[in-house]
């Protein structure tokens, strides 16, 4: 049986008064690309923030690689989050940083490296998301959309994790520069040996990477499975967010 990645067992999650999860359930396989859908407010992202810590629910637990998210050995926690990257939905680029500086931020806050290192290791992920030298000095503001991405990308990568998470990645961008970035992340995961989840409402990018989607409805993961196995289930949900006839295509 595969290792699994993510663990999360009976999350409970209130906001302001409501109930956003309740005994949610996840299991995520080492090597797996998950798709996480769901309706408007279905708390899809609440569940990618609180799988990186960035937010806390009110009940239940998140594991990663077999550990406990809240872990409260700080340097433990510290290893851990090392782990992961995160892209998140509009990059989150630092706007008064370069490109350089935001991809080298993550590695100078690890205070263990020296510049001339960080210098070649910047140069390496700018490489990894098909970006050149000549990019490094460039300021967010003067990024196309695609470019956002694939920088930010880059700073996910920062730290060599194992488990990368993006939100809605290829929201924003039009169908051709969409198509660029998931043959990218694609070619990520089967290079560097990634686990990936991902946030999507693009039936299109969940079609071509996802190996296995999570659907969440109800408060909690209707479904989890391949989507040749998702589309055929008999539930209302599922029904009109797969419209019908969809083709389905394997993600690779």
């Amino acid at each position: 049986m595969s290792e699994s990645v993510v663990r999360v067992r009976d999350l409970h999650t209130r906001l302001g008064g409501a109930w956003i999860h309740r005994g949610l359930d996840l299991d995520i396989a080492r090597g797996e690309v998950v798709a996480l859908v769901g309706g408007s407010g279905s708390g899809k992202t609440t569940l990618l923030r609180e799988l990186i810590g960035l937010g806390t629910a009110s009940r239940g637990s998140v594991e990663l690689f077999g550990q406990p998210l809240a872990s409260p050995d700080p340097i433990a926690a510290r290893a851990l989050r090392r782990r992961f990257g995160v892209l998140f939905q509009h990059g989150a680029l630092f706007s008064a940083f370069s490109v350089y500086d935001n991809i080298a931020f993550p590695m100078r806050e690890l205070q263990l490296l020296d510049e001339d290192l960080i210098r070649e290791l910047v140069l390496l992920k700018l490489a990894m998301v098909e970006l050149q030298p000549r990019h490094a000095p460039l300021m967010p503001a003067e990024l196309s959309g695609g470019m956002v991405k694939r920088v930010a990308l880059a700073r996910a990568l920062a730290l060599e994790p194992e488990l990368l998470l993006l939100d809605e990645p290829t929201a924003g961008l039009d169908p051709d520069r969409s198509a660029a970035f998931v043959h990218l992340v694609k070619l990520l995961h089967e290079q560097l040996g990634l686990t990936v989840v991902f946030v999507t409402h693009d039936l299109d990018t969940l079609a071509a990477l996802a190996t296995r989607v999570a659907v969440l409805a109800e408060k909690r993961i209707l479904a989890h499975g391949s989507l040749d196995e998702i589309v055929t289930m008999d539930h209302p949900f599922i029904r009109n967010f797969f419209a019908p006839g969809m083709r389905v295509r394997g993600p690779h």
